[in-house]
């Protein structure tokens, strides 16, 4: 009897037990159910979040990277001196063909924004030649500075004598009417680059870059020479009423401007002579461009003539502006040439 009673509570404490075990695995599963249904929910969200996130990012880098940040101030694509050469048979095509990104004479990088906005002004009559070499070499010169620019070629029409200056003037006045230029070059036709480290860039200062070319040795021609190839800002170009009209035939205008820009209390600053270096394209003084006979009388006159004589009195007629794939063409005519008083 005893052994029986005895082997009954053992058994009812087995049950007991049985039964509290079962209890507690119910109570740890339905635990780590909302346990684990948290885990989860939690999980979902940072992976919604992080795929929002990533998408963020996805369209920040999707944005073009053209305007995102500057130029550097010298351009990684830069290759220094070059040796020029001169195709005989040269075409514009074969220009054209080498130079795709260039539109409407204009051009921009893309790999980033240009420091400056730069308006190329070439005078010119009856060069096609030269300003075919010059926009070969010129064109991928400008492109490895990371310049955003455009090039104007002011053609001048009729037979007065050539005025290079009043042509630059109207080149200038011109330009301004397509774009809002930073910097101006005043650029000969026959004058071709070597080093591509001379920046085509404005200055604090007027800034001369023919410090030296071929057929003068490589050297300044003169004390004071701010011919052949000059940079100045609108500013800078505004403050001195721009060049003179009055200069018929060869010679003397770049030293009016020089007068000018000293009159304003500016300086001329060039590059280093080894890289401020140029190539001039042989070629015959042209009819109708003889030298200036009056150039040194108006040379004296201009500290009482500069007021009244230049951007703010430069009259011609406008022809034609034709937008080429590697220029703007502006074709003026300056009817008759004025008597010096």
């Amino acid at each position: 009897m005893a052994l029986s009673l005895y082997v009954f509570h053992l058994f009812y404490k087995f049950k007991v037990l049985v039964l509290v075990t079962l209890c507690l695995m119910v109570l740890w599963a339905t635990f780590s159910y909302f346990v684990d249904s948290r885990q989860e929910s939690y999980k979902a969200k940072s992976m919604v979040e992080d795929s929002e996130k990533e998408e963020k990012i996805e369209s920040i880098t999707k944005v073009p990277t053209v305007k995102s940040f500057h130029c550097p101030a010298l351009s990684p694509y830069l290759r220094g001196a070059s040796k020029l050469t001169f195709k005989a048979f040269l075409t514009l095509e074969e220009v054209q063909k080498e130079n795709p990104q260039v539109a409407k004479g204009r051009y921009h990088p893309t790999e980033c924004s240009a420091l400056q906005h730069v308006a190329i002004l070439i005078p010119h009559r009856n060069r096609e030649k030269h300003l075919l070499y010059l926009l070969e070499h010129l064109h991928p010169f400008l492109q490895r500075q990371q310049l955003d620019y455009g090039i104007y070629v002011i053609h001048q029409a009729g037979s007065t004598k050539f005025n290079r200056a009043k042509l630059l003037n109207v080149g200038y006045l011109e330009a301004l009417k397509e774009a809002n230029w930073d910097c101006f070059i005043f650029h000969d036709v026959d004058l071709v680059p070597e080093n591509d480290f001379n920046i085509y860039m404005c200055d604090r200062q007027p800034k001369h870059l023919v410090v030296g070319r071929n057929n003068t040795g490589y050297r300044l021609r003169y004390q004071g020479y701010f011919g052949g190839v000059t940079a100045l800002t609108r500013d800078q170009f505004s403050k001195v009423n721009g060049f003179s009209n009055n200069y018929w035939g060869w010679g003397g205008e770049d030293d009016d401007l020089r007068i000018r820009v000293e009159m304003q209390k500016m300086r001329v600053v060039r590059p280093s002579p080894d890289v401020a270096r140029y190539t001039m394209i042989f070629h015959r003084r042209d009819r109708g461009n003889e030298e200036n006979g009056e150039r040194m009388k108006l040379l004296g006159q201009v500290s009482r003539t500069w007021k009244t004589d230049g951007l703010n009195s430069c009259s011609y007629k406008l022809l034609s502006v034709e937008h080429n794939p590697l220029y703007v063409n502006i074709t003026v005519d300056f009817s008759t040439e004025p008597k010096i008083s």
